[in-house]
Parts: structure tokens; C-alpha cells; sequence
């Protein structure tokens, strides 16, 4: 029998890299991983990873070619490449342009893609202003059907009031419960 497919779309938290390809290669076990990258993260060297490293550690777990253009995204929908769709890390701009239907980079493009066959999208969030500006853009995308969170906590409530990341060690289970059509809980931990 074969494995479900799921798509695992890195956007530009680059300090949470490091925590994503332990539970890529974990996700492996279970699934049929395809990596997608959105152009910043393909293309920008950062003092936590070069771009080159990280898309070779994503081909080495996956064994397979990442997609990294919204060209290369646009056949998910029309083709259901996939049974579930994880962002992780998903920053603030990428919730942003999820709760306002903007598809313009290959992250977006595949959620896009993947939503037309009215399957789960999995949202691991990692955002310095999620309860500032986007805090609104949480709310709206818990209200959108097929949207699931990774359960999320404050990082650093002191030096950063703000921020929110969602706990990469719970994907797998979130990604159960979204291919069962529930929302793991508790959703704030």
C-alpha cells in the first residue's frame, strides 16, 4: 500500500530550519514528502543555513526534487499531488497572504493549488507579530475550512511579546488529525 502524499512548503523563518528537517526526516517514515520552497527560502543565505545546504538536506531526506517556482506548484491542484499540505515553518506574511487569497509566491501558489480539491493544509506558524498585525489573519484562517494549526505558544513573552511558534515536534500528530478532518487541541499550549 502506498504512503499519503504530503507536501512540506518552507517559507522564510530561517532560525527554524534547524528544528524542520529532524521532523522532515521523521515525516518520511509515514509519508511520501514533497519539499517546496518558497523563493526566499530557495535563494537567501542566512546566518542560520545557506540556501544551497538546506535544498540539498530537503533532496537527501525527501528523494526527491523540490519545487521551487509557482510554475512548478500550479499541477498540485489540477494533478492532487497531494493528500495534505504542511507549511512549516509558515511566517507572518505568508498567513497574510493565505487570509487574503493572495497567491504570488510557490508556497502560496500550492496552497492555492492544493484548496481547489478541498484537502488540508496544515499551518506551523513561526511569526514575531502574530498577536499584533497578524493576529487578525490567525482568526481568519481558524474559521476557513480545510485550515489546521499546529498547536502554538508564545516563544519569548518577555524580549518578544508578539512572537508565536507553533511546536514542529507536533506536526506528525496535527497532520493525523487534519487528514481525519479535526483540529488537534488545545490549540494554544
Amino acid at each position: 500500500m502506498s504512503k499519503p502524499k504530503l507536501g512540506l512548503a518552507l517559507s522564510g523563518s530561517y532560525c527554524t530550519f534547524d528544528k524542520l528537517l529532524p521532523v522532515a526526516r521523521t515525516l518520511t517514515e509515514k509519508y511520501d514528502v514533497t519539499a517546496i520552497m518558497s523563493d526566499n527560502s530557495s535563494s537567501t543565505d542566512t546566518r542560520f543555513v545557506s540556501a544551497e545546504n538546506m535544498k540539498q538536506s530537503l533532496r537527501k531526506i525527501t528523494g526527491r526534487e523540490l519545487i521551487l517556482t509557482i510554475t512548478e506548484a500550479e499541477p498540485i491542484g489540477p494533478r492532487k499531488l497531494l493528500d495534505v499540505l504542511v507549511v512549516a515553518p509558515c511566517t507572518g506574511n505568508t498567513l497574510a497572504k493565505l487570509a487574503a487569497g493572495i497567491a504570488d509566491t510557490t508556497v502560496t501558489l500550492a496552497c492555492k493549488a492544493h484548496l481547489r480539491n478541498e484537502r488540508p493544509i496544515v499551518l506551523c506558524v513561526s511569526s514575531n507579530d502574530a498577536l499584533s498585525t497578524n493576529a487578525k489573519n490567525i482568526g481568519e484562517l481558524l474559521n476557513r475550512k480545510n485550515m489546521y494549526f499546529v498547536p502554538l505558544r508564545q516563544d519569548d513573552s518577555v524580549k518578544k511579546p508578539f512572537s508565536i511558534v507553533s511546536d514542529m515536534a507536533l506536526i506528525d500528530e496535527t497532520v493525523a488529525a487534519a487528514l481525519d478532518g479535526r483540529q488537534l487541541q488545545p490549540i494554544l499550549r
